[in-house]
């Protein structure tokens, strides 16, 4: 079975916990508490299966792959259907720069390590550590919000009436930006695709809850 280094409230887990549900794979979630003892993910065992001390990895017999992209593009790769990128190459293309531009661009500036550094190493106030964060996360979705206007693909999700990597990586920064108080108000047609994504089964069980040991 696979096995899934998995944090609750990690949107990059949340990404591969969607897409192995919309996959319909069984898996083993192991949970790497980010916070507890000094943060699990730097512990020497963890180390061995993450040098980075990131979650997700995923496991598959001998092989791990880490990165949560890298692993949703695995499982299109090893279980094509359903598929999670467009038929159209243009498409697929625009579903993955999606992707990546929450991936890539706003999660890393948003990223519990990088919060952490500002509040204790820099050292920023509170107020100046929301304003950080609000500030990468207003620039991203209003550029997001352009996009899937100016592409004209939604139907009930971001490329169409098929939930794809876009849809998968939307939803989980969207849980973060609701949760550090972000002003999302104006992204009409995003909070559109979010709400047809959260009727979806495969995004209900991904959503966060903390497992207590």
């Amino acid at each position: 079975m696979l096995k899934l280094y998995d944090y609750y409230r990690s949107s990059a887990s949340f990404r591969v916990r969607i897409a192995l549900n919309l996959k319909g794979l069984d898996y083993q979630a192991i949970p790497i508490h980010l916070v507890n003892n000094g943060g699990e993910q730097h512990s020497e065992a963890y180390s061995k299966i993450n040098p980075q001390n990131l979650v997700p990895s995923l496991q598959d017999g001998d092989a791990i792959i880490t990165q949560s992209l890298a692993i949703i593009e695995y499982l299109e790769e090893t279980v094509p259907t359903p598929a999670l990128l467009p038929e159209n190459p243009v498409h697929k293309a625009w579903a993955r720069s999606f992707a990546l531009a929450i991936a890539a661009d706003m999660h890393p500036l948003n990223n519990s390590r990088v919060i952490k550094y500002l509040t204790t190493d820099l050292p920023l106030t509170e107020d100046q550590k929301n304003q950080w964060y609000q500030h990468w996360v207003k620039l991203g979705l209003t550029a997001l919000e352009k996009r899937v206007r100016a592409h004209k693909l939604a139907g009930d999700f971001c490329f169409g009436n098929t939930p794809t990597i876009a849809d998968i990586c939307l939803v989980p920064q969207l849980f973060n930006a609701r949760r550090f108080n972000c002003n999302i108000n104006e992204y009409t047609e995003l909070l559109r695709i979010d709400a047809n994504c959260q009727q979806l089964d495969a995004f209900k069980q991904a959503w966060p809850v903390e497992t207590v040991a």
